[in-house]
This record gives structure tokens, C-alpha cells and sequence, in this order.
């Protein structure tokens, strides 16, 4: 059984790029908790609010219950749900999960195979990173599930992934004349830009194509908080800064609260701006709440 390939194929409720992640992040958690103890079970009333956080910083804007993926990733193979009156689940509702005592864990075979390859653990791991989150997430998501991830991955599963196109990272930064599109940010270091990335704004985990339409030069700041929703890209090419961010100090204030109506900078003429259906899926499947008033 290849617990990498079944990590890959999680079933998830999907239409045109929607994103759910209430799987993958049930998964990665349940992973992060066999590391630090092989023979534990999560009771939902115990993990209910750890979950739930993880949705509410990683999923998208439309918020639902831990409850719901608690009880659904058993039909993928890889977990398991048992109450105080036995092995099954009693369903995604909140009162009888709590109400029965459900506890989950890794399915009993999973967590076999994990005992004898330890390195599996980190490509399972990578995988669900991979497909549904982008790079800039990784190491912190990470350490909000608790996980020290292994480095290690198997030839095939690394092979069956989808390559990314290294030359994206130059030609954005070189069609937004290696400025941050949000703050004008150039620095470098002699020749070498620092502080300077190519973000996707559909990610790559959902089929954001490596292309200049698809891309933005950011400041690593500007560019975290874009792929946590806090700023966006709204009509007119004009940056987007979420009613819910909150800063209360001068920097805040200038670095994040004063960009909300500001437009892009950038890219140079002749290079095509972000593609309308990029920009609108950013906004509807990251971007946080309501946008601030310019």
C-alpha cells in the first residue's frame, strides 16, 4: 500500500478551484501528534479548539467545523474513529462527537507502516504541503501543528509531483523591474536582490500556472501577508487590506493599514498585468473578510 500515494488523493469536496483543506490539515496535525506519541488517540472534545484554529489561520474565508473532517477522512484509509461504545464514527456532528467520547488516530495500518519506515512520515508530510499549501505557509505551518518534518522522500513520490518552473521567480521579478508591487521595496545586496520573492497569487497547489499573470514581485512581508490573506488585489489592480488585520503600531499602520486603495506598481509596459481569474480566485478563496475603505 503506498500511504504517499493515499497522503496525494485525499477525497475533498472540489469545484473550480475552491479550496478545502480541512483534510490535509486534520492529516498533517494527526501526523504531528503520532511523532510525539506513537499510541495516542485525539478525543475531539481535547483537539476541537487546535483544530479549529488551524481552519480558521489556514482554510479559506467560508469557515466550518473541525467536526467535519473528523469524521470524513475515515473513508480515505488513514484514520480511524472509535467512541466509548466502539470502533465507527457517529457522524460530523458536533454534540454527538463530543457527546460520545470519539477519538481518532492513524488507521492501524498506517500506523505500522510508520513504526517500520520512519522516513515515511516526512514524505506523507511534504505531500499534503506540496498539493495544498504554498512554500511561504510551509515551515510555519509546520510549527503550528507541532511537526519536525523529515527531510527525506521517496524517488517516485518526488518524481510524481508537479515540476515548477524555476525560471518564474526571474521573469516576474524581472517584470515588476525588481521593485515589490505593493511598496515599491528594491533592496540588494551589490547586484542580488534580498528580501524580494514571486508570489503566486492562484497558488501553485491549485493549479496557479508558473507565469507572469499569475505572478507578483513582494517583499517577503507583503508577500506572507498576501498568501494569509490580509492583503489582496482588487479591481483596477488596486491592493486590498482585510477589515479583520489589526495593527496598532506606526509600522502597522504604514507598512500594511495605508496600502488599502493604493495601486499596484508595476509590471513594466508591455508585460501583461494579473489575470482577472487569478485576482478573483485570490479574493475569494484567501483574502479574509472585507476589504478596508481606500
Amino acid at each position: 500500500m503506498d500511504w504517499v500515494e493515499r497522503a496525494a488523493r485525499l477525497r475533498q469536496w472540489t469545484r473550480s478551484g475552491v479550496r478545502a483543506p480541512h483534510k490535509p490539515l486534520l492529516l498533517l496535525y494527526a501526523l504531528s501528534r503520532f511523532q510525539q506519541d506513537s499510541d495516542g488517540a485525539l478525543r475531539y472534545s481535547a483537539v476541537e479548539e487546535d483544530l479549529g484554529r488551524l481552519l480558521a489561520e489556514y482554510g479559506p474565508g467560508n469557515r466550518t467545523t473541525p467536526a467535519y473532517p473528523f469524521h470524513h477522512l475515515v473513508s480515505d484509509g488513514v484514520w480511524e474513529v472509535r467512541t466509548e461504545r466502539g470502533p465507527g464514527s457517529p457522524g460530523s456532528g458536533v454534540g454527538e462527537l463530543r457527546a460520545t467520547g470519539a477519538a481518532g488516530r492513524l488507521a492501524p495500518e498506517l500506523r505500522a507502516a510508520l513504526r517500520r519506515e520512519p522516513s515515511l512520515l516526512g514524505r506523507m508530510a511534504r505531500v499534503l504541503l506540496d498539493l495544498h499549501f504554498p512554500p511561504s505557509l510551509h515551515g510555519e505551518l509546520c510549527e503550528a501543528v507541532g511537526l519536525a518534518l523529515e527531510e527525506a522522500e521517496a524517488g517516485p513520490a518526488a518524481a510524481a509531483r508537479r515540476q515548477r518552473d524555476r525560471r518564474m521567480r526571474e521573469m516576474v521579478l524581472t517584470a515588476y523591474e525588481y521593485r515589490c508591487a505593493f511598496c515599491g521595496y528594491d533592496g540588494r545586496i551589490g547586484a542580488v536582490p534580498v528580501g524580494l520573492e514571486a508570489a503566486h497569487v492562484r497558488w501553485w497547489a491549485f493549479d496557479g500556472p508558473d507565469d507572469v499573470e499569475n505572478g507578483l514581485c513582494l517583499c517577503s512581508l507583503h508577500h506572507k501577508l498576501f498568501d494569509k490573506g490580509v492583503l489582496g488585489l482588487g479591481e483596477g489592480h488596486r491592493i486590498l487590506v482585510s477589515q479583520s488585520f489589526v495593527g496598532r503600531s506606526a509600522a502597522a499602520r504604514e507598512h500594511v493599514i495605508a496600502l488599502a486603495g493604493r495601486p499596484v506598481i508595476g509590471p513594466q509596459p508591455g508585460v501583461r498585468p494579473v489575470a482577472a481569474d487569478h485576482r478573483s480566485w485570490h479574493t475569494g478563496q484567501v483574502f479574509q473578510g472585507s476589504p478596508r475603505p481606500a
